[in-house]
């Protein structure tokens, strides 16, 4: 009983060696299927896949203004409390209180790139961002105010 199991172990462990060895050899002779990519010699043609998570980003216009209402959807989403929204109200001219973003803040090294802060966004502020070279020699580098200092909300986002 114990010989066979042994015997069998072996006929399986050859028979995945094999696998593996085909797969390899198969694409060693076919070049025209070219997988791996020589980074970091092809920085300029890198081709990331179109879904590719690599930050949140809040995106501006070149008004400096954001899509951002402060709502902490994203904040709430969250599930180890990568993002952090400050808030603040602003008097618009008619004399109205409106809630709005004083510091939107992201700490990347917390972040497990689960999107599930760009699905809560009911305005689209943030996105996922194609960047992925984060390596940073004081932690506090990772930390980032995503909106940019004078920004304010895009009209008509409420």
């Amino acid at each position: 009983m114990f010989l066979v199991d042994y015997l069998k172990d072996i006929t399986g462990a050859i028979k995945s060696l094999l696998t593996g060895m085909r797969r390899t050899g198969y694409y060693f002779t076919h070049h025209k299927e070219i997988i791996t990519q020589q980074y970091p010699d092809n920085r300029d043609t890198l081709k990331l896949p179109e879904r590719f998570r690599g930050e949140v980003v809040m995106s501006h216009n070149e008004s400096n203004e954001h899509r951002c209402t402060g709502c902490t959807a994203c904040e709430l989403a969250c599930p180890n409390g990568t993002i952090k929204v400050v808030t603040k109200f602003d008097i618009s001219p008619e004399g109205k209180k409106k809630k709005a973003v004083d510091k939107f803040i992201y700490h990347l090294e917390l972040c497990t790139m689960c999107n599930l802060c760009i699905e809560a966004c009911p305005t689209d502020a943030i996105r996922m961002a194609q960047s992925f070279e984060h390596s940073v020699y004081d932690r506090a580098e990772l930390t980032k105010v995503l909106n940019k200092p004078g920004s304010k909300i895009e009209e008509g986002v409420e």
